[in-house]
């Protein structure tokens, strides 16, 4: 079973399941991607909610989730090296899919100093590069069956990376009493990208919705933070036990969370499929959940759902507890999802800090 999040809003407290972190940024990799194959023509991917718009001029923009759901805290260990982190993300076309609508990124962030001039003989040996402040684990899964999709998925990835590249106060509050200028700034780059995309729509004369799921884990030492939009997911592996730390943003787990309707029938209803929240589309509503992850040996998983469509959640338990490394997981993952008819575009980032050899 998994461990109530206890949520915060207003001073009052909530136990309820779940709903729901430069600077200079340096890439480790981006858009890996390992081709595949197709068998047919593309058929619609996902669906868009489609809601009546309002007639206030600022309800044209993206409306925000404010609550921040958080998990227990475990005791305070080292902060993790930069080589001991293990991190690896791939994306594949899928068996059936005739273009990759996925994007990810899986990036580190540092203060940096870049030297335009100096008198000093050797510049090359000073230490320029200042200690990692974050780092993130990005997947976008492109909604529709054209092109747009991939084009939001794409311009997303961007605009949130130039979203956290000029932001670097906002890191060093994490964990004080002015969180919630990370919170915020978590919530705007959503709203940067949700723009973004609206903008790029516009620009290309698209007569329907432009848009593309968001899932975002930001690590800034000891906590993670995942932001939500759309179905995508985010997975925290450890001590054995998988937790689904976001939630679906779909028709059927609204439908789920009201009682409505059952999780074994959710998983055959069409509304699965049916997003109610998206970047780019009529509505977003991010969710930001903050997670301890100073545990060593702990893992996290950012995946697109052409993984869990095809691998369930105690397969994915089963494969973490046996890896030998990220890449290795990774590709464990896509071989069992493409094996079992790979129906979707597959995108998936691990990562993990290494026990130290003292803990071993």
């Amino acid at each position: 079973m998994k461990a109530p999040f206890v949520e915060v809003t207003n001073g009052s407290r909530d136990a309820r399941s779940p709903t729901q972190c430069f600077c200079k940024i340096r890439t480790r990799r981006s858009a890996l991607s390992d081709q595949g194959h197709f068998r047919s023509a593309r058929p619609m991917r996902k669906l868009l909610v489609q809601r009546t718009p309002c007639s206030k001029p600022t309800c044209r923009l993206m409306k925000l989730a404010a609550p921040i759901a958080i998990l227990p805290v475990s005791p305070t260990g080292p902060r993790p090296r930069d080589d001991e982190l293990d991190l690896y993300g791939l994306t594949h076309t899928g068996r059936v899919r005739e273009e990759n609508q996925d994007h990810f990124l899986l990036a580190t962030v540092h203060p940096q100093v870049v030297v335009h001039g100096t008198s000093l003989p050797q510049p090359e040996g000073l230490e320029l590069r200042g200690q990692r402040l974050a780092t993130i684990m990005l997947v976008a899964d492109g909604v529709g069956g054209s092109a747009a999709g991939s084009e939001a998925s794409r311009v997303t990835t961007e605009a949130v990376t130039r979203y956290f590249a000029s932001t670097l106060r906002c890191y060093h509050t994490v964990g004080s009493t002015s969180e919630s200028d990370f919170t915020n700034a978590l919530r705007a780059a959503a709203h940067e990208a949700h723009n973004a995309v609206r903008a790029e729509a516009q620009a290309r004369g698209e007569s329907r919705d432009m848009a593309t799921t968001l899932s975002l884990a930001i690590f800034v030492w000891p906590w993670m933070y995942v932001l939500q939009v759309g179905d995508s997911r985010c997975y925290f592996f450890q001590n054995g036990v998988l937790r689904q730390v976001t939630r679906d943003q779909t028709l059927a787990q609204d439908m789920i969370d009201r009682g409505v309707l059952t999780p074994e029938k959710a998983h055959a209803s069409p509304l699965n499929h049916v997003l109610s929240s998206a970047i780019g589309a009529s509505e977003a509503l991010p969710e930001i959940t903050r997670v301890d992850v100073r545990e060593r040996g702990s893992v996290t998983i950012v995946c697109s759902d052409g993984l869990t469509k095809h691998v369930s959640d105690d397969e994915i338990a089963s494969h973490l507890g046996l890896m030998t490394s990220a890449e290795q997981v990774c590709r464990v993952l896509l071989e069992l999802a493409l094996d079992r008819g790979g129906s979707d575009n597959i995108t998936l980032v691990v990562g993990r800090a290494r026990k130290s050899e003292s803990a071993n």
